[in-house]
């Protein structure tokens, strides 16, 4: 009956389908079938022309390709003659070394979208646990093969977080979990060695993780074989912004990448797909470039942001944000506002946990970000918000020593590193240094150094708001004072005790920040 409704009445199977989340009850995919990126449909439409449109709907490296594709494109374009390798000999070898996973397990493939849909005729008919909001296809892909589902609502005052506590009254054995890391479209992520550990904990239920966003959050790692119930998907078209030339591959135990295999087209992944993937991974120079550079231009879009009134931002670790609309104007009327501005969002109706006040952008270059904002800011009406205590560090830590050199810097530095790598967002601050050795950051002020390095391994950019106060000595008894980066005075002792209250509210103020 739900497939029969599925078929052929849409509108009144989402009400149904909202019910049954509501209730908590195993629930068919029902809704519009949509994804973001589709600018030729609104070419077709007379919306767009060749150029004059920027797409934030796709989530897409905003470095752009690396720069030496054109020319390794144009250098192996006789290859086309042949017919690609079918076996992908060289990008498997090249996949193995980069990602340390035996090469039996690696099955490259037109996309991770074409593993996901060949996913369901190699495994057993099971239920099939997806936390939502996710992306779409996770659960039409297995719902239009049989497979029974049941979705998972995450919580939105937790910024739909998706984490073990939440799965594991879900799963009871011979389950099929799908979800994504980075999520999408929250950006959400849960550190891999949890899910290496939930793996492990239930044995018998498989884990399907798709990893297309993984190399925005951390280098070169996947979860797959880590332990022999768990599938991963790696797409490295979104990371190396080739969505057009489509590349991808699964990380799958042995007896599973043998049967998929089997039923896959061959030739799938053309000849230059192939040799251009190759390259990808070899470039570790784009990589941390692109990590780095997106990072930045994340937390500044962020705060852009979440400076409009009417928009709520949820963290992400991810090149994208879900937002929701708060006030009277839709989101519907809000994207096409933007359309008239030559900027595309995506609406997030249709998926799964979420209704139609939520959309989601791309992190894009920094001009396309602030043509976002300028845009949003017209059609919201100009409308900006005050920092308030939901907007601030909800979880700070301390490290505290009895003297100078205790380790403090060194121990701050490596957990900004832990932290990251567990899929926190993290940043340094320390109210106040003193030191003769200091940073100039890009916007020409001075700061101490150890935030800086801490701020390097937390991968952000160093901020003056880290190290609001900085003594420089001059004297046995002096200092020059630098308050957010700028010089205010020379001053002794008690002429710095005197000005401490101003510097504490300088203090107070970065931190807030």
């Amino acid at each position: 009956m739900l497939h029969s409704l599925f078929l052929h009445k849409v509108a009144e199977d989402t009400m149904i389908m909202k019910k049954k989340m509501a209730d908590g009850n195993t629930i068919a995919p029902i809704g519009k079938h949509e994804h973001g990126g589709n600018i030729y449909k609104l070419k077709r439409d007379g919306l767009s022309h060749d150029g004059d449109m920027i797409d934030f709907s796709a989530n897409i490296n905003p470095l752009g390709p690396p720069g030496w594709l054109r020319s390794h494109l144009n250098r192996n374009l006789e290859l086309v003659g042949h017919y690609p390798d079918p076996e992908c000999f060289e990008l498997k070898r090249t996949i193995s070394q980069t990602y340390q996973v035996r090469e039996e397990c690696i099955v490259p493939a037109n996309g991770t979208t074409e593993l996901l849909h060949f996913l369901p005729h190699i495994l057993d008919k099971r239920d099939v646990v997806v936390p939502v909001p996710s992306y779409i296809d996770y659960i039409s892909v297995f719902h239009k093969n049989g497979f029974p589902i049941k979705s998972v609502v995450l919580s939105e005052k937790d910024g739909f977080q998706i984490t073990a506590e939440i799965l594991e009254p879900h799963i009871h054995g011979n389950e099929i979990v799908i979800l994504g890391n980075p999520a999408n479209p929250t950006g959400t992520f849960l550190a891999d060695h949890q899910i290496s550990q939930l793996a492990r904990r239930h044995r018998h239920t498989l884990f399907i993780v798709d990893e297309a966003f993984h190399e925005f959050v951390l280098p070169f790692k996947t979860v797959g074989e880590t332990t022999d119930n768990i599938i991963t998907l790696n797409s490295l078209t979104k990371f190396y912004a080739t969505p057009g030339l489509r590349i991808g591959f699964g990380v799958l135990p042995a007896d599973y990448a043998k049967n998929i295999k089997k039923i896959l087209p061959q030739w799938s992944v053309n000849t230059l797909a192939q040799s251009s993937a190759v390259k990808f991974l070899e470039d570790n120079d784009y990589c941390e470039a692109s990590r780095l550079a997106c990072t930045q231009l994340r937390e500044h879009l962020r705060g852009e942001l979440e400076a409009l009134r009417q928009l709520v931002v949820f963290p992400s670790q991810a090149n994208y944000f879900l937002v929701k609309l708060q006030g009277e104007m839709s989101v519907d009327s809000l994207y096409n506002n933007l359309l008239k501005n030559s900027i595309i969002i995506r609406r997030c109706g249709n998926y799964l946990g979420l209704d139609s006040s939520y959309f989601r952008v791309a992190v894009r270059t920094e001009s396309e970000n602030s043509l976002l904002i300028q845009a949003l800011t017209r059609v919201l009406g100009n409308k900006t918000k005050a920092l308030t205590k939901s907007t601030r560090p909800s979880h700070p830590l301390m490290f505290q020593g009895t003297s100078s050199n205790a380790g403090k810097s060194i121990l701050s530095a490596a957990f900004c590193r832990i932290l990251l790598q567990d899929g926190f967002k993290v940043a340094p601050f320390k109210a106040q240094n003193m030191s003769l050795n200091s940073h100039v950051t890009h916007t020409g002020g001075e700061m101490g150094r150890a935030q800086v390095v801490q701020a390097m391994a937390a991968k952000v950019d160093p901020d003056c708001r880290m190290n609001p106060v900085l003594l420089k000595p001059n004297s046995h008894t002096g200092s020059q004072v630098i308050v957010n980066g700028k010089p205010v005075a020379n001053m002794e002792v008690k002429q710095y005790h005197q000005y401490k209250e101003q510097a504490w509210q300088a203090v107070k103020k970065s931190y807030d920040q």
